[in-house]
């Protein structure tokens, strides 16, 4: 299989817009779970910090990507005390 982008998405044949929520959505998520995972803390105390319920962090933590909208991801990240920045241009033409 050869690979046609940077974006494991749109390699596996999902539309580019939404390649590209599910990509932003999954770095979200890999950067909240390894937040977690270096604090040591537990899915209850994980829960408790960022303001969801325990079956949430479960859900982030077993990467169910389906359940989480880009929103949600970066208030957790800011109840976390992750600084999330945007930035945003032209894509690259090859």
């Amino acid at each position: 299989m050869k690979i046609r982008s940077h974006n494991v998405f749109r390699d596996l044949g999902f539309a580019p817009v939404e390649a590209e929520n599910l990509r932003i959505r999954s770095a979200l998520m890999i950067i909240l779970t390894e937040h977690i995972q270096r604090a040591g803390l537990t899915q209850k105390e994980a829960a408790e910090t960022l303001g969801v319920t325990q079956p949430r962090i479960s859900d982030l933590m077993r990467g169910k990507i389906d359940v989480f909208s880009i929103d949600t991801l970066i208030a957790m990240l800011s109840r976390a005390g992750v600084k999330t920045t945007i930035r945003v241009g032209k894509k690259k033409v090859a």
